[in-house]
């Protein structure tokens, strides 16, 4: 008899941060300077004390200094850096400390409302800690009284960038070098949600009190046209409506206007706050009591629960003259309003493929 045990799948393999790559590279390089020893690999530890070796593509002596690269492993996870060739050059400077420098394919800050100030190059507090605690090690081990000048750079990352939240958040010219465990976890989804959180900081700090908060593109583009609103006041949630409510909490704006398609916003309508398929499916039934409760007939209702999308359903109410997308809007709007402290004023909206508006609630 075949055997029709289903194979176990393997478990995904995490990978390190860019701030893990920029600390290894950065210590390789400044060893080979203050003891002229190279090596093909080295080890860093991580903010929670996990040692890890990481493999070095190069580290060799320069005229002014010395430089060391590493390729970016994100294991399983699909981040637009996995590959990416990170490399560190090092100086060392009579003033004590370390001082960082954006080089080529690292942005600048360019922007108030993140927590490095503008003119600062894109290297996040947790990797500047971890590289500066692994220099003033080597440097006590080598009796070195001095400091270091570290210059950071991805190749290819000004391009990169243009794939991430970076120039809509007013981090230009690269990429951010991110982490805060050195670890990416697989479909953490952790960089996406700190740039959502990002996004409606900068916002706010600029003066931007009213955001819209949108599925994708087509939603996007419905905002722009509708208010006109600015990129800045745009935040690119995708699926992570939870992430936009939460952070909502700490950090409130006036207003907030939701955005996606009709499908998406059913399911915060339900309840949800990951509107992703694998989080979250679109409940026909509970379509066809909300369209009940508006008048639709008992026909019409089993025509929405046999429906096979949710699109189809929303065309079957539309037909019987059964306003289902303001319905399903006015649910969510009232879900997300009890999310959100009670001075922000929230509207939602939701659209078809085509961008056109097929519902909205709590619109003034």
């Amino acid at each position: 008899m075949r055997d029709e045990t289903a194979e176990q799948p393997a478990p995904l393999r995490s990978g390190l941060t860019t701030g893990s790559c920029a600390t290894a590279t950065s210590l390789a390089a400044a060893r080979l300077l203050l003891t002229g020893q190279a090596s093909d690999a080295v080890q860093i530890t991580l903010p929670k004390g996990k040692v890890v070796q990481m493999r070095l593509e190069f580290c060799r002596l320069l005229d002014d200094g010395a430089e060391a690269g590493t390729l970016k492993d994100a294991g399983d996870d699909p981040d637009v850096t996995h590959g990416a060739l990170l490399y560190s050059r090092v100086r060392l400077q009579a003033q004590p400390g370390v001082r960082f420098v954006a080089g080529s394919g690292v942005g600048t800050v360019t922007r108030p409302g993140l927590v490095l100030a503008v003119g600062e190059p894109a290297i996040n507090p947790v990797p500047r800690k971890m590289m500066t605690e692994h220099l003033q090690r080597l440097a006590e081990e080598a009796a070195y009284a001095g400091g270091f000048e570290v210059t950071v750079n991805v190749r290819d990352g000004e391009n990169l960038a243009l794939k991430t939240m970076n120039p809509r958040l007013g981090i230009l010219g690269g990429l951010s070098i991110l982490g805060t465990s050195g670890i990416v976890r697989p479909f953490s989804c952790a960089a996406y949600i700190a740039s959502i959180h990002q996004g409606i900081d900068v916002a706010r700090t600029n003066g931007y009190l009213h955001i819209a908060a949108c599925t994708g593109n087509a939603s996007e583009d419905t905002m722009r046209q509708y208010y006109n609103l600015p990129e800045i006041a745009l935040i690119e949630m995708g699926d992570f409506v939870g992430a936009v409510l939460k952070h909502l909490r700490k950090v409130p704006v006036d207003k907030l206007s939701i955005c996606g398609g009709f499908g998406k916003i059913s399911k915060l309508a339900a309840g949800h706050m990951d509107l992703h398929s694998r989080h979250s499916s679109i409940d026909l039934p509970q379509l066809a009591g909300w369209a009940a409760a508006i008048g639709a007939d008992a026909e019409l209702q089993a025509a929405i629960i046999q429906a096979n999308t949710s699109q189809q359903a929303l065309a079957l109410a539309h037909a019987a003259g059964v306003a289902l997308g303001d319905a399903v809007c006015a649910h969510a709007r009232a879900f997300a309003q009890t999310i959100v402290p009670p001075q922000v004023q929230v509207e939602v909206f939701a659209i078809d493929r085509q961008g056109g508006i097929v519902g909205q609630a709590g619109v003034q």
